[in-house]
């Protein structure tokens, strides 16, 4: 009975920091709706007098501004912000139609993306084996974003000039930290614990700031990646015995390297940006989607090649249709998921996207546990409280220091 009221109260605590976050949620959004249509009038306002003086120069904006070409990751720049504005004016929807677009986009396709890759690792065959061939699985996810990323491309206009090292070095990066996590999903270790930890990105990239920069942190920064580190760790332990296999060590291996990659990752964007910028080009989102792609699918195709999980991969998928299929949808969710990235982008604040991204990882490990029939003890639910107070105190402090730098 005691046990029981525990549970009650745990119960009514995570209720409260879900409510919580939603609130939080729709705080930033109606902030970004406001700040969205007081800046679009604004523009408007300023472009209809200059109309009578601009009037050929418009019209040649106009016939590129119905295009992705607005899509343009660097913002600050006044043409951009100019045919952003006519992209949205040309959309005729209202702020909040494009953010239900926008949101409902990226929480549809990596919540259904999220269930798949979870699905794909545990499936079981007929004769009890089951799908290791993590390093196709990012060659056929890096496929279909290739081909979306070529068709928008296409429509929108190639970029010259683009410095496809950096992209190279960028890909390869990107598609060993993906490949890792699928590892750790092959190797035993739950998509709950996989994707709590994957939330704690910003530890490796304190410790190499710690060690090589000399940066330093406030307290809230430390106390924020603990609660998402210790958090993790807990529900690890936390699962009950009948729950299913207890994360393996060899999974927990990989997800820790996943975590080193994504802050080398981050790192070689940076140089990318750096390097797209001294070439004086500006590549769109389409052309960072093919061309990052394009290199994580070669990679992806040789180290699968040297493991050789090509040939039994397919073999596995052809004797198990229910797996391939799977797969299939789980690489288009990607590249779908992807394009409602760019759509955010386009229309909102990088806060929003983050705000976005962060929530659905969130609601991810909470319909893997609902519905993927994870079985938690105290412990454990005590540990997804901490992770998620983490994650919402550190959204929190990016919404408030974007707040400050108006």
């Amino acid at each position: 009975h005691h046990l029981t009221h525990h549970k009650n109260d745990l119960c009514s605590l995570l209720t409260q920091t879900i409510m919580r976050s939603f609130s939080l949620l729709l705080t930033i959004f109606s902030s970004a709706i406001v700040a969205s249509t007081s800046t679009s009038s604004h523009i408007t306002t300023s472009r209809r007098s200059f109309a009578s003086l601009d009037s050929l120069k418009e019209k040649s904006k106009a016939s590129t501004a119905l295009g992705l070409d607005t899509l343009v990751l660097p913002r600050g720049g006044s043409s951009t912000e100019a045919t952003a504005t006519m992209t949205k004016e040309s959309a005729g929807l209202p702020p909040a139609a494009k953010l239900l677009i926008g949101a409902g986009g990226i929480y549809a396709a990596f919540l259904y993306y999220g269930s798949l890759q979870e699905d794909v690792f545990r499936y079981t065959a007929a004769d009890g084996t089951q799908f290791k061939q993590a390093w196709l699985l990012q060659v056929l996810e890096a496929l279909a974003n290739v081909a979306v990323g070529f068709v928008g491309m296409q429509i929108t206009g190639a970029t010259p000039g683009i410095p496809k090292k950096a992209f190279a070095i960028s890909g390869a990066s990107q598609v060993t930290a993906k490949a890792c996590t699928s590892l750790a999903l092959a190797n035993g270790l739950s998509f709950p614990v996989a994707t709590l930890a994957k939330s704690g990105k910003m530890a490796p990239v304190m410790l190499g700031s710690l060690i090589l920069g000399g940066a330093s942190y406030t307290m809230r920064e430390y106390l924020q990646v603990a609660a998402i580190i210790g958090g993790t760790a807990i529900v690890s332990m936390g699962k009950k015995k009948g729950g299913g296999s207890a994360s393996s060590m060899v999974g927990v291996g990989y997800i820790i390297l996943s975590l080193v990659l994504d802050g080398v990752t981050a790192g070689f964007q940076k140089r990318l940006k750096a390097e797209t910028a001294k070439a004086g080009v500006k590549p769109k989102p389409y052309d960072f989607m093919f061309w990052t792609n394009l290199y994580m699918c070669l990679t992806a195709i040789v180290v699968a090649g040297a493991l050789n999980e090509v040939g039994p991969g397919l073999a596995y998928c052809s004797a198990n249709p229910e797996i391939f299929s799977k797969i299939v949808k789980f690489a288009i969710c990607s590249a779908v998921g992807q394009s409602f990235i760019f759509y955010t982008i386009a229309n909102f604040d990088p806060l929003i996207l983050s705000t976005v991204t962060t929530t659905r990882k969130i609601f991810s490990v909470l319909l893997s546990i609902f519905l993927k029939g994870h079985s938690l003890s105290l412990t454990g639910w005590s540990g997804i409280g901490f992770c998620i107070a983490g994650i919402l105190s550190e959204m929190a402090a990016k919404m408030s220091g974007k707040t400050k730098a108006h």
